[in-house]
């Protein structure tokens, strides 16, 4: 479990990608999936339905978080795209809580080839194929590859536990494609 007010991945980063790339909350808006969003995740092979919320950008420009007191709850990126359109969708949930495990808990298990389906606000269920996992410290965040290209990204923390810090020093990152 990270601390709070700490984020997952660097978000001043994450908001400067997606400045210079023009992507962001304004473009997302006007394609055609502008009303549509996830509602909910279901990724059969480790046991994990789980509902979505909207998550922003802070005001000190890193990506928000679903809140501690929702830990099976997990979070869609609005800054991204609707997972089934063009570019990538960022999904964020915790890996645990000081307590017990949170959403993303069995994340690090998912293997190549098995299921991601997202369940959308416009009835359409969205399938997804995870093409690979990675976990990469947290200095070392990949911010173009998840922000920038197609497909799903679901992101949660992991690796070793910095008890001084009172943070995982790093990620867990699954890429999916759409089946």
């Amino acid at each position: 479990m990270a601390r709070p007010g700490r984020v997952v991945v660097a978000g001043v980063v994450t908001g400067l990608v997606l400045f210079a790339f023009g992507k962001g909350a304004q473009e997302q808006a006007s394609t055609p999936a502008a009303n549509v969003v996830p509602e909910s995740l279901d990724i059969p092979s480790i046991d994990l339905e789980a509902p979505l919320m909207k998550l922003g950008l802070a005001k000190n420009g890193d990506v928000e978080l679903p809140p501690y007191e929702k830990p099976k709850t997990a979070g869609w990126y609005e800054g991204s795209a609707v997972p089934g359109e063009k570019g990538a969708s960022v999904i964020i949930g915790h890996v645990d809580t000081k307590t017990a495990p949170a959403v993303f808990y069995k994340l690090r298990d998912l293997r190549k080839g098995q299921t991601v389906k997202v369940r959308r606000s416009d009835g359409k269920t969205v399938t997804f194929k995870v093409d690979s996992i990675e976990q990469v410290h947290k200095d070392s965040f990949p911010t173009r590859r998840v922000y920038l290209e197609d497909g799903l990204r679901l992101v949660t923390c992991g690796g070793e536990f910095d008890r001084a810090r009172g943070e995982y020093l790093d990620n867990v990152i699954v890429y999916a494609s759409r089946a």
